[in-house]
C-alpha cells in the first residue's frame, strides 16, 4: 500500500515552516492519540502516520531528502539519506552496539527526540458524601506549559534553533578508544541535536515556563481512596514541542463520622437500648439518603448486624449498588435512680432462679468452666 504524502497527512503546505508543522501534529495527535480513540486499529494507524510525517518534516536532513526523493528519500530499506543507509562504516556498526550499552542510544543517521511531558499527580480529598455521589471541582495545578511567545521552540520570535554544529543534529558524539567507539550524550547542545543562539526572552531559550492551570475535573460517583482520574495531555509541556505528558487526580476520602466502607459496602454501629433488645421494636437508623426505619426483633443480642439492600455505594466500574450494614450495640443503663436501680435487682432476682433459661450464653459459659476444671482435678 502506497504510503500519503507527508504535507498532505499534517495538512500543511510543502513551503510550511516548523512552527506550523508543530501546530498542525499538535492538533491531529490530540484529536487521534491512542488514549483516546480506545483501541481503534484504524485510528490507531492515522496516529502512526501522523508521527511518521512529524518526524520527518522536523528534521531537516530527512525533510530535505524526503523533498527531493519523496517516500525512497526516507524509507530505510531503500538506503534512504534520513535513515543512514548502507554506507555505514566499521566504527558505526560498533557505534550502535556499544552506544545502547553505554547509554548513547542510536547510530551517525539517527535524531536525538525532545522528551515528552512529565506526568503530574494531583491529591484531590473527598468527603464521603461527595465520593459516593460525585461532583464537579475545579482545580489549580502548578506545572510547565509551553512558552506562548516562541511556540515551545525556545528561540526568540522571528529566528529557530539550529543543528548543533558538535553532533551535526544527532545529539550524540561517538568517543573512540582504540578499536572501540562509544556514544556519548553531546556536551554542546545537551543531547538536543540544536542549539539555541538567540533565545526567546519569555522562557530563557527553555520553550516552557511556570504556570498555574485551572482545571475542572469530573469526579465520577463511587470513587474511593486511590482511584485515580487521568487527564490526558494535561501534564507537563514536552521539550521542544515534543507532547505534553498526563495529569493523575488521585482520589482521598476523608473518614467518616458514622460509616466506614468496604468495597461498595458500608458499615455502621447503632446503639440499642437495654429494653428495646429485650423486648423489641424500631429504631431509626441513618443512610446517606435519610434515615429509615428498622424492626428488631425481640431478645437481640450486641452485634447482631442487619442489612439494608441497596443502601450502600454504587460501584464506579460495574454500576452495581452494595448494601448498609448495621451492627448493634446494646447499651447499658447509666446515671441510673433509685427507683431504677431498684427495679433492676428485682428483675435481677425474678430471673436468678432460672438463669439457664432467660442467659442461656452466661449459664453456658459457666458450665464450660466448671468443666475445664474438673477436669484439671482427675
Amino acid at each position: 500500500m502506497s504510503k500519503r504524502d507527508y504535507y498532505e497527512v499534517l495538512g500543511v503546505g510543502r513551503d510550511a515552516g516548523v512552527r506550523d508543522i508543530k501546530k498542525a501534529y499538535k492538533k491531529l495527535a490530540m484529536k487521534y492519540h491512542p488514549d483516546r480513540t480506545q483501541g481503534d486499529k484504524e485510528l490507531e494507524n492515522k496516529f502512526k502516520e501522523i508521527q511518521e510525517a512529524y518526524e520527518i518534516l522536523t528534521d531537516d536532513q530527512k525533510r530535505a531528502a524526503y523533498d527531493q526523493y519523496g517516500h525512497a528519500g526516507v524509507d530505510p530499506n531503500r538506503g534512504g539519506a534520513g535513515f543512514g543507509g548502507g554506507n555505514a562504516d566499521f566504527g558505526d556498526i560498533f557505534g550502535d552496539v556499544f552506544g545502547d550499552i553505554f547509554g548513547g542510544g542510536g547510530g551517525r543517521g539517527r535524531q536525538s527526540r525532545a522528551r515528552q511531558g512529565a506526568d503530574l499527580r494531583y491529591n484531590l480529598e473527598l468527603t464521603l458524601e461527595e465520593a459516593v455521589r460525585g461532583k464537579d471541582v475545579e482545580i489549580r495545578v502548578p506545572t510547565l506549559v509551553e512558552c506562548e511567545k516562541c511556540d515551545g521552540s525556545g528561540a526568540k520570535r522571528g529566528t529557530s534553533p539550529k543543528t548543533c554544529p558538535t553532533c551535526h543534529g544527532n545529539g550524540q558524539v561517538q568517543m573512540r578508544q582504540g578499536f572501540f567507539a562509544v556514544q556519548q550524550t553531546c556536551p554542546t547542545c545537551s543531547g538536543r541535536g540544536k542549539i539555541i543562539s538567540d533565545p526567546c526572552n519569555s522562557c530563557r531559550g527553555q520553550g516552557r515556563v511556570e504556570k498555574t492551570k485551572t482545571l475542572s475535573v469530573k469526579i465520577p460517583p463511587g470513587v474511593d481512596t486511590g482511584d485515580r482520574i487521568r487527564l490526558a495531555g494535561e501534564g507537563e509541556a514536552g521539550e521542544a514541542g515534543a507532547p505534553a505528558g498526563d495529569l493523575y487526580v488521585q482520589a482521598h476520602v476523608k473518614q467518616h463520622d458514622i460509616f466506614s466502607r468496604e468495597a461498595n459496602n458500608l458499615f455502621c454501629e447503632v446503639p440499642l437500648s437495654f429494653t428495646t433488645a429485650a423486648l423489641g421494636g424500631e429504631l431509626q437508623v441513618p443512610t446517606l439518603d435519610g434515615k429509615v426505619k428498622l424492626k428488631v426483633a425481640p431478645e437481640t443480642q450486641t452485634g447482631r448486624s442487619f442489612r439494608l439492600r441497596g443502601k450502600g455505594v454504587k460501584s464506579v466500574r460495574t454500576g452495581m449498588i452494595g448494601d448498609l450494614i448495621c451492627k448493634v450495640v446494646v447499651e447499658t443503663p447509666v446515671n441510673l435512680s433509685s427507683r431504677q436501680k431498684d427495679l433492676l435487682k428485682e428483675l435481677e432476682d425474678s430471673m436468678s432462679s432460672e438463669t439457664g433459661k432467660h442467659r442461656p450464653k452466661e449459664q453456658g459459659f459457666f458450665d464450660g468452666v466448671k468443666k475445664f476444671f474438673d477436669d484439671l482435678t482427675n
